[in-house]
């Protein structure tokens, strides 16, 4: 079940939500039996394009199928994902505005941000994102521990690119070097392909990014990946051995899953649930996200949200103790 703190924050916000619902519709009120009777909206706090984009637009078209309405989705991007969470959390809770949501959730409200977790009702998650640290092909530092040793030598010297300030790529630095006792210098860019063009060119000593993002150039020579940040090694690097592998105690990474502001009613979300499962569980939705080097996932909505509880705490305790 889920945990009363993330429900009680829910339904300190559901009045609200429904009451904005009525206006939002023109006053009308439709029976939740009735649900769907119209197009669904999706809010990706990204660019069209990216992985997160692909993951919610491939399962936006198996849910269609389930539901029998179209789901358009509605790109709204900006301060790390903020002004599109913000954007969903501000929405009627009737199912008609569903959105992605990404690992930075749970981040950005410690970073000053009006972003709370509690803000949306949890559908479930539908992709995991493990981090990499990747160096150009011509770098000196042939291993995590050459990399590790020469940060030590002059902590704060090496220089990480990332794909935002208060991105998980940006925390993925900073657990880095709180778990090897030393510090990097992480260098925010408008997205994770910038940041893995910036190490390809070499105008930065690594790069932290997810698996989908490092993959390809490693494949072809560009990158080399170092390390990756999951509790098993993958398929799509393969010889490359995990961080903990490597003797450092590490595993943080993205996710994603699909919300809605907070309040849905019972049969609205039951609706919502089944569509997802139903989409995350078919061949096409799987081999795309495996293909694209993420981890295909199927977690319903209460363990959807024990997970999310869970990594509140945790980047809490991480974020919060940064200067």
């Amino acid at each position: 079940m889920r945990s009363t703190t993330f429900r009680l924050t829910a339904a300190a916000l559901a009045v609200t939500a429904l009451t904005a619902g009525c206006a939002d519709r023109g006053g009308v009120s439709e029976d939740a039996a009735d649900y769907p009777s119209q197009d669904i909206t999706l809010v990706v706090p990204y660019d069209a394009g990216g992985a997160s984009d692909l993951a919610a637009r491939t399962l936006a078209a198996g849910m269609e199928d389930s539901l029998g309405q179209s789901i358009i989705v509605e790109n709204r991007s900006g301060g790390a994902g903020s002004v599109g969470l913000e954007n969903l959390a501000g929405r009627a809770a009737d199912g008609y505005s569903i959105g992605y949501l990404p690992v930075e959730t749970v981040m950005l409200g410690y970073q000053g941000y009006d972003v709370d977790p509690g803000a949306y009702d949890l559908v479930g998650q539908m992709v995991s994102v493990p981090a990499t640290i990747a160096v150009p092909e011509d770098s000196p530092y042939e291993t995590l521990d050459d990399l590790v040793e020469a940060a030590r030598s002059e902590p704060g010297s090496l220089s990480v690119s990332n794909s935002g300030a208060g991105s998980i790529w940006e925390a993925a630095t900073t657990e880095l070097g709180r778990a090897t006792e030393t510090e990097f210098q992480p260098v925010p860019f408008d997205g994770g392909a910038p940041a893995v063009t910036a190490a390809v060119g070499g105008q930065v000593d690594a790069v932290v990014a997810g698996i989908s993002e490092t993959a390809p150039a490693h494949a072809d020579g560009r990158l080399r990946v170092l390390a990756l940040f999951d509790s098993q090694p993958s398929d799509s690097l393969p010889g490359v051995e995990t961080a903990a592998e490597q003797g450092v105690d590490v595993v943080i990474g993205g996710w994603g899953g699909i919300g809605a502001p907070a309040g849905l009613p019972d049969e609205v979300r039951t609706k919502l649930e089944e569509a997802f499962s139903e989409a995350a569980d078919s061949d096409e939705f799987r081999t795309i996200i495996a293909d694209s080097g993420n981890i295909p996932v199927n977690v319903p909505s209460e363990e959807f949200a024990q997970f999310v509880d869970q990594e509140h705490t945790r980047f809490g305790a991480l974020l919060e103790g940064q200067d």
